[in-house]
């Protein structure tokens, strides 16, 4: 351990010592964390980086969330629900430029996306696709077991801020708007059989010092309640919509750092996802330092890689900051010494 004004053993790091390090100006603390969890990232995870796309199927949404551009007021954007001809199109489109594993997504209604909706995309999506996860609200045990049942492989479900003031202040109104039903969401996807649950909170909403250390107890529960579960961690910074004027949490770029690299060393063997909110400079930096997972080649428009709609971004769920495709993402890896890697699964019968 380095000479540093603040004394904290990172072999033996603990979530409570994250306020100090939140906090800290340290330097040399800082570089000890990068060289720690890029070396605990070399342990567990080599140098593989899995790659994946969104794939957006609907927009409707039942929730007034302020911060979101698919929220229920938002009469700006077009709506649109695909259809079961349209969803295998976008899912063969999609599969054209090399991705061999999707996320599901659609806006937060039961209404326009039931689950029987959800279960159909799974199964279409499931014959372009070995790898298939959702991205939807949250929903009850027999529903996502059904789900896995189809062929979904994994869940993700973010908690979007733990500070429940600050929650409600924020989610208007709509189903959302029940924090303890989002909250025991993973444990309903864990007791339904998923393999695969990703995390996060939206940095920004709230004082991002305090939801990310109450993210990592979360997640530390479930780790010890549910073993055998693959569990991911994602951290996407805010990125403003229209007609929103809230004073939000800045979150700089060191202080990316801090936190993915306090999650690489609180926990060693879970994937850490950097999403395409963020740019292409920063994504390139920060891959060594606990990241296994990223999005390449992303649209948030429903239909759009069918119909190449990246000039209407701004109807999209939020505005994408790394343009680049696949072959532009495994080209860069490939040029530190990354592996890309766009499938490492293989099609087993989900029950």
């Amino acid at each position: 351990m380095s000479n540093h004004s603040l004394r904290i053993n990172l072999s033996r790091l603990k979530i409570d010592d994250l306020p100090s390090i939140f906090l800290s100006d340290d330097r040399g603390l800082l570089e000890d964390m990068a060289q720690a969890a890029q070396d605990l990232t070399r342990q567990y995870f080599g140098r593989v980086i899995s790659l994946y796309a969104p794939l957006y199927i609907a927009n409707f949404c039942q929730n007034q969330c302020a911060y979101c551009g698919f929220q229920a007021a938002n009469t700006d954007i077009p709506r649109k629900k695909l259809t079961a001809a349209e969803i295998d199109r976008e899912c063969e489109a999609l599969a054209a430029t090399g991705i061999r594993s999707c996320l599901i997504l659609t806006g937060e209604s039961r209404d326009h996306s039931p689950p029987s909706y959800i279960r159909d995309a799974v199964v279409i999506a499931g014959r372009h696709f070995p790898h298939v996860a959702l991205e939807v609200y949250p929903l009850e045990t027999d529903e996502y077991r059904d789900l896995y049942r189809a062929g979904a492989d994994g869940v993700t479900l973010f908690q979007e801020t733990y500070d429940r003031k600050r929650y409600d202040e924020l989610h208007i109104k709509g189903p959302k708007k029940h924090y303890d039903y989002r909250f025991q969401g993973p444990e309903r996807i864990a007791g339904a059989g998923f393999r695969q649950i990703s995390m996060g909170v939206l940095l920004g909403l709230a004082d991002w010092r305090k939801d990310v250390p109450e993210l990592f107890r979360h997640l530390r529960y479930l780790e010890k309640t549910y073993p055998g579960v693959e569990y991911t961690l994602s951290f996407p910074r805010l990125r403003p919509v229209s007609n929103d004027d809230r004073a939000y949490f800045a979150v700089s770029d060191r202080d990316m750092v801090k936190i993915i690299c306090a999650g690489r060393l609180l926990f060693p063997k879970a994937g850490i996802n950097i999403s395409t909110r963020e740019s292409p400079v920063f994504r390139d930096r920060i891959l060594g330092l606990g990241v296994t997972r990223m999005s390449a080649g992303s649209l948030t428009t429903v239909g759009g890689y069918r119909d190449s709609i990246r000039e209407h971004q701004e109807n999209g769920q939020f505005r994408i900051s790394d343009p680049r495709s696949l072959a532009e993402i495994k080209s860069m890896l490939k040029a530190k010494g990354y592996d890309p890697v766009v499938t490492d699964w293989r099609n087993i019968v989900n029950e």
